[in-house]
């Protein structure tokens, strides 16, 4: 019998959340998926609840116990203008979120980091990815699953110029970036979604585990549905309606052949 989860999405009006709030309402093995958000969303399912607030004001009664959080906040230098709120956004932001969930008993956070993270990278947003990383390691989860993904590709609301010119060089690029170089391709954010499905179903068990682009390219979710389809037609086999339909006629038999054998007047 499936286990039926809830997960908690926090950024889920950007391109990867969007789509894995619509994947985790679609899937079978969520009951319940619970959205924090600055603004409401263009989706609606029976099985979603959306609850807006300020991040900024965010308190430990904003967020419910759940199986797995999903963070997948982040912005851009130019959108957030200014390194002050681009590191609230994907630096304080995520680690308030983490620190209420782990406190409220989560046991495990998966959240968006980016390839080259590192807290002494020279680009300014690969260091604040890695600083991210480093505390949220130091949180101690149960299990902490870190994405990086490569240029994330998708149809977005806004125009992002070098993202669009990363993606068509990438497009040219990605035949040949295999081996070691793999991890650099570009990767759609449906893909991410699911990948961050697989990992919370399916994932590596251990305490910190790390997936670049080339792994989450390649996940998809396993096929079980024969291997339990059958286990559904073993525990239903209806024992008694066999001995009624098999059983019955043969032991019949034997005993009117038994009442011959004991009156030798009723031989042939």
């Amino acid at each position: 019998m499936k286990t039926m989860r809830s997960a908690l999405v926090v950024g889920a009006t950007g391109l990867v959340g969007s789509s894995l709030v619509k994947l985790l309402c679609e899937s079978e093995e969520y009951a319940a998926v619970n959205v924090l958000s600055r603004r409401p969303l263009d989706f609606t399912h029976p099985k979603l609840v959306v609850k807006l607030c300020e991040f900024d004001q965010i308190a430990d009664k904003d967020i419910e116990f759940a199986h797995e959080v999903f963070c997948c906040l982040g912005t851009t230098m130019k959108k957030a203008g200014s390194k002050q709120q681009f590191e609230k956004v994907d630096f304080e932001y995520p680690l308030t979120i983490a620190a209420i969930a782990k406190n409220r008993g989560v046991g495990h956070f998966i959240v968006i980091s980016a390839m080259g993270a590192n807290e002494k990278a020279l680009a300014y947003y690969s260091q604040v990815k890695g600083k991210l990383e480093a505390e949220l390691i130091k949180m101690d989860f149960p299990r902490l699953s870190i994405v990086r993904p490569s240029l994330i590709t998708g149809d977005r609301q806004e125009f992002r110029l070098g993202e669009t010119i990363g993606d068509k060089v990438l497009k040219v690029l990605n035949p040949i970036l295999v081996g070691p170089l793999k991890k650099m391709h570009s990767i759609p954010a449906t893909q991410i979604a699911l990948a961050m499905k697989v990992i919370a179903l399916h994932g590596k068990k251990q305490k910190v585990a790390i997936y670049l682009s080339d792994e989450m390219l390649e996940m998809q979710m396993p096929i079980i549905e024969e291997k339990e389809a059958l286990e559904e037609e073993e525990v239903s086999f209806n024992w008694d309606k066999y001995k009624e339909e098999v059983l019955s006629p043969v032991g019949i038999e034997d005993e009117e052949v038994n009442r011959k054998n004991e009156n030798p007047n009723n031989r042939e």
